[in-house]
């Protein structure tokens, strides 16, 4: 925002917005009571019930002040130096860049994307958490952390055990959702082969254990096999 000295037009309002701005004073007035997420929900109800011909007069107003943020905003592209436009520029790349991520997470989270698997310290971080009171919660997190840093092999194995069946959880919902995709014609959120290969979960330490009893038997048969 401090490219340049003079100051960068704001963006128009959009008409739902004129609209709240217009009578949220009256909705308070009316519901002194109500939270601000009650009185947000009020003004959506109240603005989809609105006529359409009152509708365009907001919108009517939104068109003009866009019209004239147009201009505005050529003015001032037109004093900025070279660099300062490269700036502009990349800071439009970088609030695309930012929009499009947040509406592909709520698209995901309308499908039921499963959610990551947590690392151990992460599980530790979660239990911990709340019984660590009186301080702010960048402070909580570094004395967690220096914690968690302390604790030894044996002490962290319980939260690391969890972390790996965590990731079996995760990999076996993943599979699940993918298919799913697949039906609704939804390839371009499956994961490619690479990356299910390098995603896959560790074994835990009973299946590791397990496999190592069978993998022994296996060899004992086959020794036997060749006597």
């Amino acid at each position: 925002r401090g490219i340049s000295s003079n100051p960068r037009p704001k963006r128009p309002l959009t008409a739902y917005l004129r609209f709240v701005m217009d009578n949220r004073p009256a909705f308070r007035e009316k519901n002194p009571e109500a939270s601000n997420l009650e009185l947000i929900k009020k003004l959506a109800g109240a603005w989809k019930e609105l006529p359409a011909s009152q509708k365009q007069v907001y919108e009517e107003a939104r068109k003009t002040d866009w019209k004239r943020y147009g201009e505005q905003m050529a003015a001032y592209k037109a004093q900025l130096t070279p660099a300062q436009a490269a700036a502009l520029k990349e800071e439009r790349r970088k609030q695309l860049a930012k929009r499009k991520s947040m509406k592909e997470k709520r698209e995901l989270s309308m499908l039921g994307k499963p959610k990551r698997a947590r690392s151990g310290f992460n599980i530790f971080l979660s239990e911990n958490f709340r019984e660590t009171e009186g301080i702010s919660p960048v402070a909580k997190l570094k004395k967690l952390f220096d914690t968690w840093q302390k604790l030894s092999t044996s002490q962290k194995q319980p939260y690391m055990q969890l972390a790996e069946d965590d990731k079996v959880r995760y990999e076996n919902e993943m599979k699940s959702w993918e298919a799913k995709m697949i039906e609704l014609g939804r390839e371009d959120l499956v994961r490619s082969k690479k990356q299910r290969l390098k995603k896959k979960p560790v074994q835990t330490a009973k299946q590791a254990e397990t496999a190592k009893a069978s993998s022994g038997g296996n060899k004992a048969k086959f020794k036997k096999s060749e006597e």
